[in-house]
Protein backbone atom coordinates (compact mmCIF):
# COMPACT_ATOMS: atom_id res chain seq x y z
CA UNK A 1 0.00 0.00 0.00
CA UNK A 2 3.07 2.32 0.83
CA UNK A 3 3.41 1.94 -3.15
CA UNK A 4 0.05 4.30 -3.59
CA UNK A 5 1.37 7.18 -2.03
CA UNK A 6 4.36 8.05 -5.13
CA UNK A 7 4.73 11.01 -6.70
CA UNK A 8 3.35 11.02 -10.24
CA UNK A 9 6.44 13.66 -10.97
CA UNK A 10 6.92 17.53 -11.13
CA UNK A 11 5.09 19.89 -12.44
CA UNK A 12 4.81 20.50 -16.29
CA UNK A 13 3.55 23.71 -18.33
CA UNK A 14 3.45 24.00 -21.99
CA UNK A 15 2.23 27.47 -23.33
CA UNK A 16 1.60 27.39 -27.67
CA UNK A 17 0.94 30.26 -29.31
CA UNK A 18 -1.79 29.20 -32.04
CA UNK A 19 -0.44 31.68 -34.25
CA UNK A 20 -1.82 35.25 -33.99
CA UNK A 21 -5.36 36.71 -35.18
CA UNK A 22 -5.08 40.54 -36.12
CA UNK A 23 -8.78 42.60 -34.66
CA UNK A 24 -9.20 39.96 -32.43
CA UNK A 25 -9.81 40.68 -28.82
CA UNK A 26 -10.37 37.36 -27.59
CA UNK A 27 -8.06 34.38 -27.42
CA UNK A 28 -8.04 30.66 -27.49
CA UNK A 29 -7.40 28.29 -24.23
CA UNK A 30 -7.16 24.75 -23.88
CA UNK A 31 -5.67 21.98 -21.84
CA UNK A 32 -4.60 18.63 -21.63
CA UNK A 33 -3.97 16.17 -19.03
CA UNK A 34 0.14 14.51 -19.37
CA UNK A 35 -1.13 10.71 -18.64
CA UNK A 36 2.70 9.47 -19.82
CA UNK A 37 3.96 10.73 -16.33
CA UNK A 38 1.60 8.98 -14.27
CA UNK A 39 3.59 6.31 -11.96
CA UNK A 40 3.00 3.18 -10.06
CA UNK A 41 0.25 3.09 -7.86
CA UNK A 42 -0.45 -0.01 -5.93
CA UNK A 43 -4.19 1.56 -5.01
CA UNK A 44 -6.31 1.89 -7.70
CA UNK A 45 -6.58 5.62 -9.15
CA UNK A 46 -9.94 7.14 -10.45
CA UNK A 47 -9.88 7.19 -14.44
CA UNK A 48 -8.23 10.65 -15.46
CA UNK A 49 -11.57 11.51 -17.75
CA UNK A 50 -12.79 11.29 -13.98
CA UNK A 51 -10.73 14.13 -12.57
CA UNK A 52 -12.48 17.00 -11.60
CA UNK A 53 -11.62 20.20 -13.97
CA UNK A 54 -11.97 23.85 -12.92
CA UNK A 55 -11.42 27.11 -14.84
CA UNK A 56 -11.53 30.35 -13.27
CA UNK A 57 -10.94 33.55 -14.84
CA UNK A 58 -8.90 36.27 -12.58
CA UNK A 59 -12.38 37.59 -10.79
CA UNK A 60 -12.67 33.94 -9.88
CA UNK A 61 -15.51 33.27 -12.13
CA UNK A 62 -15.89 29.53 -13.10
CA UNK A 63 -15.89 29.29 -16.83
CA UNK A 64 -16.28 25.35 -16.23
CA UNK A 65 -16.22 22.86 -13.23
CA UNK A 66 -16.74 18.88 -14.18
CA UNK A 67 -15.19 15.79 -15.32
CA UNK A 68 -12.08 16.56 -17.22
CA UNK A 69 -13.32 13.92 -19.88
CA UNK A 70 -16.43 16.29 -20.49
CA UNK A 71 -14.94 19.34 -20.38
CA UNK A 72 -14.83 21.32 -23.70
CA UNK A 73 -12.06 21.10 -26.37
CA UNK A 74 -11.39 24.88 -26.29
CA UNK A 75 -12.63 28.07 -24.66
CA UNK A 76 -12.70 31.51 -26.71
CA UNK A 77 -12.37 33.97 -23.98
CA UNK A 78 -11.07 37.43 -23.32
CA UNK A 79 -7.68 38.24 -23.08
CA UNK A 80 -6.37 37.86 -19.60
CA UNK A 81 -5.08 35.34 -16.78
CA UNK A 82 -6.66 31.71 -16.24
CA UNK A 83 -6.51 29.39 -13.65
CA UNK A 84 -6.75 26.13 -14.86
CA UNK A 85 -6.94 23.17 -12.19
CA UNK A 86 -7.41 19.32 -11.79
CA UNK A 87 -7.35 17.16 -9.12
CA UNK A 88 -8.28 12.81 -9.05
CA UNK A 89 -10.89 13.76 -6.09
CA UNK A 90 -12.31 15.82 -3.59
CA UNK A 91 -10.52 15.52 -0.03
CA UNK A 92 -11.59 17.47 3.01
CA UNK A 93 -10.70 15.32 6.17
CA UNK A 94 -8.74 12.01 6.82
CA UNK A 95 -9.42 9.02 5.44
CA UNK A 96 -8.28 5.52 3.71
CA UNK A 97 -7.62 4.74 -0.27
CA UNK A 98 -8.37 9.07 -0.78
CA UNK A 99 -5.13 9.51 -2.71
CA UNK A 100 -5.55 13.12 -3.69
CA UNK A 101 -3.42 13.92 -6.84
CA UNK A 102 -3.60 17.25 -9.13
CA UNK A 103 -2.39 20.43 -10.39
CA UNK A 104 -3.22 24.22 -10.91
CA UNK A 105 -1.37 26.66 -13.40
CA UNK A 106 -1.84 30.60 -14.18
CA UNK A 107 -1.49 31.16 -17.44
CA UNK A 108 -2.00 34.37 -19.70
CA UNK A 109 -3.88 34.14 -22.48
CA UNK A 110 -3.29 37.11 -25.61
CA UNK A 111 -5.91 38.53 -27.78
CA UNK A 112 -5.95 36.91 -30.97
CA UNK A 113 -3.76 34.04 -29.72
CA UNK A 114 -3.88 30.91 -27.65
CA UNK A 115 -2.32 28.53 -24.76
CA UNK A 116 -2.16 25.22 -23.91
CA UNK A 117 -1.96 24.45 -20.31
CA UNK A 118 -0.42 20.75 -19.88
CA UNK A 119 -1.45 19.54 -15.97
CA UNK A 120 0.96 17.19 -14.94
CA UNK A 121 -0.53 15.44 -11.67
CA UNK A 122 1.45 14.71 -8.48
CA UNK A 123 -0.13 13.96 -4.96
CA UNK A 124 -1.47 16.83 -3.03
CA UNK A 125 -2.14 14.98 0.15
CA UNK A 126 -0.07 13.50 2.98
CA UNK A 127 -0.31 9.91 4.71
CA UNK A 128 0.26 7.97 8.70
CA UNK A 129 1.11 4.15 8.10
CA UNK A 130 0.65 2.81 11.56
CA UNK A 131 2.37 -0.59 12.76
CA UNK A 132 1.28 -1.83 16.60
CA UNK A 133 3.54 -4.22 17.99
CA UNK A 134 2.22 -7.49 19.66
CA UNK A 135 3.16 -6.19 23.09
CA UNK A 136 1.18 -2.80 22.46
CA UNK A 137 -1.53 -5.49 21.65
CA UNK A 138 -1.21 -6.95 24.29
CA UNK A 139 -0.74 -4.04 26.67
CA UNK A 140 -3.94 -2.02 25.41
CA UNK A 141 -6.77 -5.14 23.99
CA UNK A 142 -9.51 -2.62 24.35
CA UNK A 143 -7.79 0.01 23.42
CA UNK A 144 -8.00 1.99 19.56
CA UNK A 145 -5.97 4.51 17.53
CA UNK A 146 -7.32 7.04 16.31
CA UNK A 147 -5.39 9.46 13.45
CA UNK A 148 -6.84 13.23 14.39
CA UNK A 149 -6.25 15.95 12.11
CA UNK A 150 -8.39 19.41 12.96
CA UNK A 151 -11.65 18.24 14.31
CA UNK A 152 -12.32 14.78 12.63
CA UNK A 153 -10.94 11.87 13.84
CA UNK A 154 -10.23 8.58 11.45
CA UNK A 155 -10.46 5.50 13.57
CA UNK A 156 -7.14 3.29 12.82
CA UNK A 157 -7.83 -0.25 13.57
CA UNK A 158 -4.79 -1.87 14.84
CA UNK A 159 -4.72 -4.78 12.19
CA UNK A 160 -5.16 -2.19 9.83
CA UNK A 161 -2.01 -1.92 6.87
CA UNK A 162 -3.54 1.05 4.49
CA UNK A 163 -2.30 4.84 4.47
CA UNK A 164 -4.54 7.11 6.51
CA UNK A 165 -4.85 10.07 4.15
CA UNK A 166 -4.43 13.63 5.46
CA UNK A 167 -3.73 17.23 4.39
CA UNK A 168 -0.16 18.54 4.82
CA UNK A 169 0.30 20.23 8.20
CA UNK A 170 -0.01 18.72 11.81
CA UNK A 171 -1.55 15.14 12.39
CA UNK A 172 -2.02 13.30 15.35
CA UNK A 173 -2.29 10.16 16.31
CA UNK A 174 -4.28 9.49 19.50
CA UNK A 175 -5.02 5.97 22.27
CA UNK A 176 -8.72 5.93 22.84
CA UNK A 177 -8.26 4.05 26.41
CA UNK A 178 -10.80 3.40 29.18
CA UNK A 179 -12.66 5.81 28.29
CA UNK A 180 -9.81 8.58 28.13
CA UNK A 181 -7.79 10.35 24.79
CA UNK A 182 -4.11 9.75 24.84
CA UNK A 183 -1.73 12.05 22.36
CA UNK A 184 0.74 9.57 21.39
CA UNK A 185 2.64 12.15 19.27
CA UNK A 186 1.93 15.03 16.43
CA UNK A 187 3.85 15.42 13.26
CA UNK A 188 4.20 17.99 10.70
CA UNK A 189 3.37 16.13 7.14
CA UNK A 190 4.23 17.61 3.78
CA UNK A 191 2.42 16.80 1.14
CA UNK A 192 4.00 13.38 -0.68
CA UNK A 193 5.47 12.23 1.98
CA UNK A 194 3.71 9.14 3.95
CA UNK A 195 5.21 8.80 7.81
CA UNK A 196 5.04 5.03 8.76
CA UNK A 197 4.88 4.52 12.67
CA UNK A 198 6.02 1.31 14.70
CA UNK A 199 3.94 1.59 17.99
CA UNK A 200 5.34 -0.64 20.61
CA UNK A 201 4.72 -1.42 24.69
CA UNK A 202 7.50 -3.29 25.81
CA UNK A 203 7.73 -2.54 29.44
CA UNK A 204 5.93 -1.49 32.22
CA UNK A 205 6.84 1.43 34.57
CA UNK A 206 6.62 1.13 38.45
CA UNK A 207 3.02 1.42 38.66
CA UNK A 208 2.21 -1.55 36.49
CA UNK A 209 1.35 0.47 33.68
CA UNK A 210 2.70 -0.09 30.49
CA UNK A 211 5.11 2.56 28.84
CA UNK A 212 4.51 3.53 24.84
CA UNK A 213 7.09 3.80 22.79
CA UNK A 214 6.87 5.33 18.77
CA UNK A 215 9.82 4.94 15.97
CA UNK A 216 9.22 6.75 12.80
CA UNK A 217 10.21 6.43 9.76
CA UNK A 218 10.37 9.72 8.10
CA UNK A 219 11.63 8.41 4.89
CA UNK A 220 9.78 10.49 2.41
CA UNK A 221 8.59 8.03 -0.88
CA UNK A 222 9.60 9.58 -4.19
CA UNK A 223 9.02 7.04 -6.94
CA UNK A 224 10.79 7.97 -10.99
CA UNK A 225 9.11 4.88 -12.57
CA UNK A 226 6.91 5.62 -15.09
CA UNK A 227 4.26 3.10 -16.53
CA UNK A 228 0.07 3.17 -17.43
CA UNK A 229 -1.97 3.42 -14.68
CA UNK A 230 -2.56 -0.38 -13.63
CA UNK A 231 -0.35 -1.64 -16.12
CA UNK A 232 -0.38 -5.41 -16.86
CA UNK A 233 0.58 -7.32 -20.02
CA UNK A 234 -2.60 -7.63 -21.98
CA UNK A 235 -4.87 -5.60 -20.68
CA UNK A 236 -6.64 -2.70 -22.22
CA UNK A 237 -7.56 -1.26 -18.62
CA UNK A 238 -4.22 -0.75 -17.51
CA UNK A 239 -1.57 -0.76 -20.67
CA UNK A 240 -3.76 1.34 -22.92
CA UNK A 241 -2.56 5.17 -24.25
CA UNK A 242 -4.93 8.19 -24.76
CA UNK A 243 -5.96 9.38 -27.50
CA UNK A 244 -3.17 12.33 -27.98
CA UNK A 245 -0.37 9.89 -27.40
CA UNK A 246 -1.14 7.70 -30.36
CA UNK A 247 0.66 10.51 -32.36
CA UNK A 248 3.66 9.17 -30.38
CA UNK A 249 3.54 5.25 -31.23
CA UNK A 250 2.56 5.42 -34.97
CA UNK A 251 3.86 2.20 -36.57
CA UNK A 252 3.65 0.28 -33.37
CA UNK A 253 1.40 -2.62 -33.56
CA UNK A 254 -0.90 -4.54 -31.19
CA UNK A 255 -1.27 -0.89 -29.20
CA UNK A 256 -4.48 -0.45 -26.92
CA UNK A 257 -5.71 3.58 -26.84
CA UNK A 258 -9.03 4.37 -24.31
CA UNK A 259 -10.95 7.04 -25.23
CA UNK A 260 -14.64 8.35 -25.84
CA UNK A 261 -16.41 7.34 -29.22
CA UNK A 262 -17.50 10.78 -30.24
CA UNK A 263 -18.94 10.11 -34.17
CA UNK A 264 -18.13 8.66 -37.54
CA UNK A 265 -18.81 9.13 -40.89
CA UNK A 266 -14.88 11.04 -41.44
CA UNK A 267 -15.38 11.84 -45.03
CA UNK A 268 -18.47 13.43 -44.92
CA UNK A 269 -18.21 16.19 -42.66
CA UNK A 270 -15.26 18.60 -43.24
CA UNK A 271 -13.24 18.62 -40.43
CA UNK A 272 -15.89 17.66 -38.23
CA UNK A 273 -16.74 14.21 -36.93
CA UNK A 274 -20.16 13.44 -37.74
CA UNK A 275 -22.02 12.80 -34.61
CA UNK A 276 -25.56 11.48 -35.73
CA UNK A 277 -27.66 9.48 -38.25
CA UNK A 278 -24.23 7.84 -39.24
CA UNK A 279 -24.13 6.14 -42.10
CA UNK A 280 -20.75 3.89 -42.52
CA UNK A 281 -20.26 1.01 -40.18
CA UNK A 282 -16.59 0.75 -41.35
CA UNK A 283 -15.26 2.73 -38.93
CA UNK A 284 -15.39 5.32 -35.82
CA UNK A 285 -13.68 8.60 -34.05
CA UNK A 286 -12.07 8.43 -30.60
CA UNK A 287 -11.09 11.29 -28.86
CA UNK A 288 -9.53 12.11 -25.63
CA UNK A 289 -13.22 13.68 -24.09
CA UNK A 290 -16.55 13.13 -25.11
CA UNK A 291 -17.10 17.17 -26.14
CA UNK A 292 -14.42 17.03 -28.90
CA UNK A 293 -15.61 17.27 -32.65
CA UNK A 294 -12.22 18.26 -34.80
CA UNK A 295 -10.93 15.43 -36.59
CA UNK A 296 -7.77 16.43 -36.37
CA UNK A 297 -8.15 15.86 -32.80
CA UNK A 298 -9.21 12.10 -32.96
CA UNK A 299 -8.04 8.62 -33.62
CA UNK A 300 -10.00 7.23 -36.70
CA UNK A 301 -10.49 3.56 -35.68
CA UNK A 302 -11.17 1.10 -38.41
CA UNK A 303 -13.77 -1.85 -37.59
CA UNK A 304 -12.90 -4.85 -39.85
CA UNK A 305 -15.93 -6.76 -40.49
CA UNK A 306 -16.66 -9.28 -37.27
CA UNK A 307 -16.57 -8.79 -33.43
CA UNK A 308 -15.59 -5.63 -33.59
CA UNK A 309 -17.82 -4.12 -36.70
CA UNK A 310 -20.65 -6.01 -34.98
CA UNK A 311 -20.46 -4.35 -31.51
CA UNK A 312 -18.59 -1.35 -32.10
CA UNK A 313 -20.11 0.25 -35.30
CA UNK A 314 -22.83 3.43 -34.73
CA UNK A 315 -25.19 2.53 -37.41
CA UNK A 316 -26.39 -0.41 -35.47
CA UNK A 317 -25.22 1.24 -32.24
CA UNK A 318 -25.66 4.99 -32.10
CA UNK A 319 -25.86 4.97 -28.36
CA UNK A 320 -22.38 4.06 -28.00
CA UNK A 321 -21.39 7.88 -28.61
CA UNK A 322 -20.08 9.17 -26.05
CA UNK A 323 -19.23 6.21 -24.02
CA UNK A 324 -15.20 4.94 -23.32
CA UNK A 325 -14.29 2.04 -24.95
CA UNK A 326 -10.43 0.71 -25.66
CA UNK A 327 -9.66 -0.40 -28.60
CA UNK A 328 -6.63 -2.56 -29.75
CA UNK A 329 -4.83 -2.47 -32.99
CA UNK A 330 -1.79 -0.82 -35.28
CA UNK A 331 -1.02 2.80 -34.85
CA UNK A 332 -0.64 4.72 -38.53
CA UNK A 333 0.01 8.23 -39.48
CA UNK A 334 -3.04 9.19 -41.50
CA UNK A 335 -6.31 7.24 -41.89
CA UNK A 336 -9.28 9.31 -43.02
CA UNK A 337 -7.00 12.47 -42.75
CA UNK A 338 -5.84 12.07 -39.25
CA UNK A 339 -3.68 9.42 -37.03
CA UNK A 340 -5.50 5.93 -37.22
CA UNK A 341 -5.65 2.98 -35.70
CA UNK A 342 -5.77 -0.54 -38.20
CA UNK A 343 -6.61 -3.66 -37.73
CA UNK A 344 -8.50 -3.70 -34.91
CA UNK A 345 -8.55 -7.07 -33.23
CA UNK A 346 -9.71 -6.40 -29.57
CA UNK A 347 -12.27 -3.67 -28.18
CA UNK A 348 -13.11 -3.44 -23.90
CA UNK A 349 -16.68 -1.01 -23.41
CA UNK A 350 -16.29 0.68 -20.51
Amino acid sequence: MMAAALPLLAVLLSCDDFGKKAGKTTGELRWTLDRTAFTKAAEALPDTNDFILTVCDAGGNILYEGPYGESPEVLEVEEGYYTVGVVSVRFSTPAFDRPQYGDEQVVKVPAGGGVTVKLTCTLLNAGIRLKTGEDFLQAFPDGILYVKQADTRLKYQYRETRIAYVKPGEATVQLYNQDAFETLFTRTLEAREILTVSISAPARDDSGKSSIQVQTDTTKIWEDEHFTIGQSDNSPASGDISVGEAQKHIGEEDIWVTGYIVGGDLTSNGNSVKTADIAKNTHLALADRASVTSKSSCLAVELPKGKVRDALNLVDHPDLIGRRVSVKGDIVEKYYGTVGLKSTSDFEIK
